[in-house]
């Protein structure tokens, strides 16, 4: 803490300097705010830990500041965490200081960043250093990162740094190196080649917590483990005529992973990643496939769950905006995954579009994880009313996605119709409402959401909606529960503001691919975003 509030204090002389140049470049900033308040309700099971016994409210916030001019880029990010639940939903987390700072520097054809960075290579299969709040993610790497543009046609970077996790630092030190190029094949072809590697050099304490989880395992389980991890990717984008055509391939040396209910093993990773689109006129066909093997990426086997990842694997299931489908949503497994998808597109005109979807996902030894079978439609032939309608079919592994016991657990099926209408009052108003059913016999059981939404553009925003547990599985659920959702919000200018009461069933919340399992809430939410 002491140390977060010294590079605060660092900051604002830097900041104030920028502000008095400010007539030479461009000063921006951005606020979120989150609050809520907790209230104890045992029949949804949001109930006995400190948030809902003691404390009754927390939150967090962002607040960050961007500095551009004289060729400099300068960000800073206040952030605060006061009783937060968003780390750990049954915990508080109290927490404030500088959450990211960098400064980067153009001399023509060299970029120079120094602090917190944010970036890629390629997909992110072997290095993603990224933000998502919504699931607490925020992996800067706190180093040095520079970026040379050799021409027209080829770019390299090169990074060395840190992996961090809110205000921890992990010891473990990263390196790498990018190359990505782009050519014209004749008048018709375009190529995006690359070529990422990255080098993972282990401390000593890691090291030492590694080696004594290793002399605990039987002798014949044994092994030698190695302070430094090696990772390369080499990718491509192809597009020609109506194909577009992404792969990557990528291989990682041997090094300790932690195996579910086998301890640390010595074992090197793979992944192949590709995904191939067409289209034309009124049709689109888009097909993906992932083969995951030993892949994980963090800053050492000691790390667990979020905790000290600096990669992301891309997710073949489709992320469905529909609450009900959305408590299924299968993330990447990064251990052992053979996934596929192929989607199939068809706009016969302005008024009408169909969705066609399949998904495979199983392990490598062919255990079945997920499976999807998904139609939808929109019709557009009222006037001013939009008709959206789909069902969905599937198969969830909740025993992997989730860990939980197979035998009080099995594979959830599931059959959910869906409908949602829209219409337009005027350029002003306009009134949206959905229905939707879930048919399974699994978890809690059959379920009916429904949602009536009233907007006011571009000020207010009215919901309110309910999920009701219609056909309880009395083997998890004692009785049915009804979880409402009342919402409001205001936005003016760049402001906006919202005011919500929830009820929540536990379950899965995912964000950009990477998902994590949540208990229920209940109570209030209060959220403030601005920009300046």
């Amino acid at each position: 803490m002491f140390v977060s509030m010294k590079k605060f204090l660092y900051a604002i002389p830097l900041f104030f300097c920028l502000h008095a140049q400010a007539q030479q470049g461009n000063l921006s900033g951005d606020l979120m705010m989150n609050v809520n308040f907790f209230q104890r309700d045992t029949n949804i099971k949001a109930a006995g830990n400190q948030l809902y016994d003691n404390f009754l409210s927390g939150g967090e916030g962002w607040l960050g500041l961007r500095y551009a001019g004289f060729g400099f880029t300068g960000i800073v990010r206040f952030d605060a965490f006061h009783n937060s639940n968003l780390q750990n939903p049954t915990s508080a987390l109290t927490a404030a200081g500088i959450g990211m700072f960098s400064l980067s520097k153009e001399f023509k054809k060299l970029t120079i960043t120094g602090g917190h960075i944010y970036d890629q290579i390629g997909s992110g299969i072997i290095f993603r250093a990224y933000e998502d709040r919504g699931l607490l993610i925020d992996n800067a790497l706190f180093g040095l990162h520079l970026k040379y543009r050799l021409n027209d046609h080829v770019t390299v970077k090169g990074f060395s740094g840190q992996t961090k996790n809110l205000f921890e630092r992990y010891q473990p030190i990263l390196k790498g190196m990018n190359i990505e190029t782009d050519f014209d094949l004749g008048s018709k072809a375009h190529i995006t080649p690359g070529i990422g590697i990255v080098n993972r050099t282990m401390d000593k304490g890691s090291m030492d917590a590694v080696v004594g989880t290793i002399n605990d395992l039987p002798m014949t389980d044994r092994f030698i483990p190695t302070y430094n991890m090696y990772a390369a990717t080499l990718y491509n984008t192809l597009n020609a005529g109506n194909f577009t055509w992404y792969v990557e391939g990528a291989l990682k040396s041997q090094e300790a992973l932690a195996m579910p209910n086998e301890g640390l093993r010595n074992k090197s990773g793979n992944v192949i990643y590709t995904t191939l689109g067409y289209s034309m006129n009124k049709l689109g066909v888009n097909a993906s496939l992932k083969r995951t093997e030993n892949f994980v990426m963090r800053t050492s086997p000691n790390e667990v769950l979020l905790k000290g990842i600096f990669n992301w694997q891309p997710i073949i299931a489709q992320i469905r905006p529909q609450r009900l489908i959305a408590r299924y949503t299968p993330p990447s497994q990064d251990l052992s995954e053979l996934a596929s998808n192929l989607n199939a597109f068809y706009t016969p005109n302005d008024k009408l579009n169909f969705n066609l979807a399949y998904t495979r996902i199983n392990t490598l030894k062919d255990q079945v994880l997920y499976r999807e079978l998904f139609v939808e439609t929109e019709i557009r032939t009222i006037k001013n009313v939009l008709l959206h309608m789909g069902i969905q079919y599937l198969n969830y592994n909740q025993s992997i996605y989730q860990v939980k016991n197979m035998d009080d657990y099995p594979i959830v099926k599931a059959f959910t119709p869906f409908i949602e209408i829209g219409y337009k009052i005027n350029k002003k108003n306009s009134i949206r409402a959905e229905l939707q059913y879930m048919s399974t016999k699994q978890d809690y059981g059959s379920w009916v959401f429904g949602l009536l939404e009233y907007n006011i553009s571009p000020t207010w925003s009215f919901a309110v909606s309910d999920m009701y547990n219609v056909k309880p599985n009395k083997i998890h659920v004692s009785a049915a529960h009804h979880y409402p959702n009342v919402f409001v919000a205001y936005t003016k200018d760049a402001n906006r503001f919202t005011l919500q009461y929830v009820k929540q069933v536990d379950g899965i919340n995912c964000t950009g691919g990477v998902c994590r399992y949540e208990p229920a809430f209940s109570g209030f939410k209060i959220g403030v975003t601005s920009s300046f």
